[in-house]
């Protein structure tokens, strides 16, 4: 099923404040692959209602063609906010094009949910932030619970504090590794945690590096200064693309499944994320 997914870049995301509507088009100027409007942590209880109202009536308007995917992010599925809030999203001819669903456990959350916006008729597309340690332990399962589902996002902080651990590259190394395997074994994107130090640039980008590296689409910002970096970060370079156009041509001339590329063994099953990276390129330059 994942195979048919369309590829576009998640290099990074920012949140909007759900009760601040003035500061949807400013987030989505600056740069960022995601916008993703925020109506759980971010929100007082207080206030909930307010900003959901606020959040359905930004999608009531026709939104551009951008390039920027635009989420919004609901409240936990297993919570009374949460189940208001997909009570908004059933009731409104304009619903957001995707939503981000915080604390997932089960895949039975996800199919539950599907089920509820196939039968209302959205299109809605689905990002589920693994951040619990039933929903890592799930992750598998969760990663393919869905059709809608674009991507895993891991949420460090929460997960943290669920393993007892600090939050820091090597103690998450094994947390961050299960998501990015379910991600990639369902075909879909993994999107790191936010890095929490605005004034440590260099500390974000080489988390993002490591991120990366390991497997992860690209990483949250918490700020605009930051998303220049962890676009630069995640978008391949020349010589990425480069050699994925050589791998590409070789298979396709060898008619194999194996071919020899700058000295080097390739196996057919790279070609996936070969054509990822000049899917991204393309899209990142067009």
């Amino acid at each position: 099923m994942s195979e048919e997914r369309a590829v576009r870049p998640r290099r990074s995301f920012i949140f909007s404040p759900g009760l601040k509507p003035e500061m949807f088009p400013k987030a989505l100027a600056c740069g960022t692959d995601i916008v993703c409007v925020e109506l759980e942590d971010g929100i007082a209880p207080r206030d909930k209602a307010k900003a959901r109202a606020t959040a359905m009536a930004l999608f009531e308007t026709r939104q551009a063609d951008d390039g920027v995917e635009r989420i919004v992010r609901i409240n936990c599925l297993r919570t009374a906010f949460g189940l208001a809030d997909v009570q908004a999203v059933l009731d409104t001819d304009t619903p957001p094009p995707a939503l981000m669903l915080p604390k997932v456990m089960t895949p039975d959350e996800v199919v539950w949910l599907d089920d509820l916006l196939s039968e209302r008729g959205h299109g809605t597309r689905l990002h589920i932030i693994i951040e619990t340690n039933a929903g890592l332990e799930a992750v598998h399962d969760i990663a393919r619970s869905s059709d809608r589902i674009d991507a895993l996002f891991f949420g460090g902080v929460d997960m943290a504090a669920e393993l007892r651990c600090q939050n820091a590259w090597e103690p998450l190394l094994y947390a961050r590794s299960r998501v990015v395997h379910a991600a990639a074994s369902a075909g879909i994107d993994a999107i790191d945690v936010p890095y929490l130090d605005l004034e440590d640039l260099d500390g974000m980008e080489r988390e993002a590096r490591l991120a990366r590296d390991l497997g992860f689409s690209g990483k949250g910002s918490i700020h605009p200064k930051q998303i220049a970096v962890l676009n630069k970060v995640f978008t391949p370079d020349e010589a990425a693309v480069a050699h994925a156009k050589r791998i590409i041509e070789a298979f396709a001339e060898a008619d194999t499944g194996l071919v020899v590329v700058d000295g080097k063994l390739i196996e057919k099953p790279v070609l996936r994320e070969m054509h990822r990276i000049l899917a991204i390129a393309e899209r990142v330059s067009g």
